[in-house]
């Protein structure tokens, strides 16, 4: 019997159990009686305490952002176990002392606020102990929330900050005596309560509770409906709808693993029975899911920490993302269309597609996203766009029975957008201790130096060391990338990676935009998700799939692969982001680009008008990357190139089906 037949859908609770194996954010505790009612209650004071700031003004930096993290570490010691293997049921007597002491040094800071801020030198032991614990406590809460990869990187960075004078070569420094570096880390916004805590606070919680709300509006099952009907029936229809949905709802996620199991356990299972292999339909959901973080507007809400780390505003952001975006996902499109091609495949049957009017039906539930943007438009500033989105969702929510917000679901999207804050809050508290080591040490410079000297010593010219710099940081990026979560990801790689990038401008005076090396390190860091050996995502699908991790990861990479290229597209010509350029010099680049993802996906699949040889699949790679490097006369010569393989394909056209008729006979014969 063929594996793709009858695939199994996966329930609720199987979802579920993915995503705490592979989402540190979604392994949570299920307690009940009193304490559950006051996790709940606690909860919901959460979103109540960001929307009164978001509405009524911030409070001060220090007060704002210790509430917040007060608020978010409390429920993390609650809500998360220590341990992965341990019951759900209860929570241990230490967890209520973290979650207690959690309350006390957070405490700490508005009840004595007056004094602090007046506080001239350095702190006293008492303050030597809040701070110590407080870094204690941040560290072992995204160790639960967020996971290990982000804890061993803060905790080495705390001990470069002691040791710095016993480090070798450039990496030393004076270092930070204890209470320095206790000071540092929590009695100043250059630590904890840094800059990507303070986006936490603001931003990003009230970006996470629009996308609740929507998610009460069953948004998502929308996506799905929208997704069916524009591409169903198309040729591989099934892994078209994958991505199309996948692109929709990422951007609002968040989170590539909990994307790839929520629209997975839809689109994998539909993607087999048509006839996709195992591997490569849960490579196409890692692949599309994960691209969700890069998708605009919302990207995952990294483009809200991207405001404050690049200095440019949302609407140069998102515009930025935009061609980049397009150009990942026609990709995987593309190689999709190929394999199915390859392999035979038509789209679904006519009984299956939501008719179009019961889609036009819920079409409004789109207004909010696109209230969004447009608030951001028209210069209104984050938090109050956030707000507006809300009370448009909740307003459009109306025009329809089955999509209207009732008050019980008020209380659900409220509770859920303060679950899905907490692994943020926690992730970006400890990222401030990364990037509050890297101020006080100024590492970020001296690794950026560092690669760019390294590239330099090994390079024979200004452009091989520009490439083998590019290529550096891509390979770091991809490492601390693994197994973070988005917002985390973009702050360590912006914070460890990007001054490689910079450097650049200074020693062969090219002139990088500052935007365009920020988002060459978030692409990597973001592929990472797919990219083995450590690709959850790609492990995710494999989950429902049933395939192999590694395989499902090594397909997701292929399909991805426009990924790898783009952030060296956008570097080396910026015309991509929309950064500079006239309007004819963007829209050349982006059809060069487009012809060129048709010709490497070709290549890369094996497929095109008929079944390619080795041969025709190197030179339609070489054809595509001519085409994609930003340069007349690579494209002239890619031009010609791609003319020539089509006529070719077009005229033996017939031969290629008749072999891959005989092909199909036999592997159906073997399945």
């Amino acid at each position: 019997m063929s594996e793709n037949k009858e695939p199994k859908q996966l329930t609720l609770e199987e979802q579920q159990e993915l995503m705490q194996k592979y989402d540190a954010e979604s392994n949570t505790r299920n307690v009940g009686g009193l304490i559950a009612k006051v996790i709940f209650f606690v909860l919901i004071a959460f979103s109540l305490f960001q929307i009164y700031t978001g509405v009524f003004g911030q409070y001060t930096a220090y007060i704002q952002r210790t509430v917040h993290l007060g608020f978010a570490l409390t429920l993390i010691f609650l809500l998360f176990p220590a341990r992965r293997k341990t019951k759900r049921q209860t929570i241990p007597w230490y967890d209520y002392a973290l979650s207690s002491l959690s309350i006390v040094v957070c405490g700490y800071w508005p009840v004595f606020y007056d004094s602090l801020v007046q506080q001239v030198g350095g702190i006293d032991g008492i303050q030597v102990i809040i701070g110590g614990i407080a870094v204690l406590l941040v560290l072992e809460a995204a160790r639960r929330a967020v996971g290990m990869p982000i804890t061993i990187i803060a905790g080495l960075f705390l001990v470069y900050a002691i040791f710095g004078p016993y480090m070798p070569g450039i990496l030393a420094h004076r270092g930070l005596s204890f209470q320095q570096l206790i000071q540092s880390m929590f009695f100043t916004t250059e630590g904890i309560l840094g800059t990507p805590l303070q986006v936490s606070s603001t931003y990003i919680f009230l970006f996470l509770l629009f996308g609740a709300f929507l998610v009460q509006t069953g948004v998502g099952n929308y996506f799905n409906d929208l997704a069916i009907s524009i591409a169903g029936r198309r040729v591989g229809g099934p892994a078209k709808v994958a991505i199309f949905s996948s692109a929709l709802n990422g951007t609002i996620s968040g989170s590539s693993v909990a994307n790839t199991v929520t629209t997975g356990a839809y689109t994998i299972p539909m993607m087999k029975k048509l006839g996709y292999k195992k591997d490569f339909a849960g490579a196409v959901e890692a692949a599309a899911s994960t691209g969700g973080q890069i998708m605009p507007p919302i990207m995952g809400a990294a483009a809200f920490l991207m405001i404050e780390f690049a200095g440019e505003s949302y609407w140069n952001i998102a515009k930025a993302a935009t061609i980049p975006a397009i150009l990942y996902f026609s990709g995987i499109w593309i190689m999709t269309h190929f394999e199915a091609k390859r392999m035979g495949l038509l789209g679904l049957p006519k009984e299956e597609i939501p008719s179009k009017i019961s889609v036009l039906k819920k079409i409004h539930l789109l207004l909010p996203i696109l209230a969004i943007v447009y608030f951001l438009f028209i210069g209104i500033s984050v938090e109050r766009a956030a707000i507006y989105g809300i009370i448009a969702t909740i307003i459009v929510s109306l025009f329809r029975k089955d999509t209207r917000i009732t008050p019980s679901k008020f209380i659900v999207a409220l509770e859920s957008g303060a679950r899905t804050a907490l692994g943020v809050a926690a992730a970006t508290a400890c990222a401030g201790i990364i990037v509050g080591v890297v101020t006080k040490t100024g590492l970020g410079l001296k690794l950026g130096n560092g690669l760019v000297s390294i590239a330099g010593t090994i390079a024979g010219s200004p452009e091989i060391q520009l490439m083998l710099t590019l290529f550096f940081t891509m390979i770091t990026s991809i490492i601390i990338g693994m197994g973070s979560p988005t917002t985390a990801n973009y702050i360590i790689t912006s914070t460890i990676a990007l001054p490689a990038i910079i450097a650049l401008n200074g020693e062969l005076d090219v002139a990088i935009p500052v935007l365009a090396a920020h988002m060459f390190v978030f692409y990597f860091g973001i592929v990472a998700d797919i990219t083995p050996p450590v690709a959850l995502a790609a492990f995710a699908a494999s989950g429902i799939s049933g395939g192999d991790p590694i395989r499902t990861g090594v397909n997701a990479s292929k399909l991805a692969i426009a990924a790898f290229i783009i952030p060296y597209m956008f570097v080396l010509n910026p015309t991509l982001l929309m950064i500079e350029g006239s309007f004819v010099d963007i829209g050349w680049s982006l059809i060069t680009a487009m012809i060129g993802m048709i010709a490497v996906g070709a290549g890369l699949i094996g497929f095109w008008y008929r079944k390619i040889n080795g041969f025709e699949r190197i030179i339609s790679v070489i054809t595509g990357l001519l085409l994609m490097y930003p340069e007349g006369y690579s494209d002239t010569i890619g031009f010609i190139a791609f003319v020539l393989l089509v006529a070719i394909q077009i005229m033996t056209k017939g031969k290629g089906q008749d072999n891959q008729r005989g092909d199909l006979k036999k592997a159906g014969s073997a399945g």
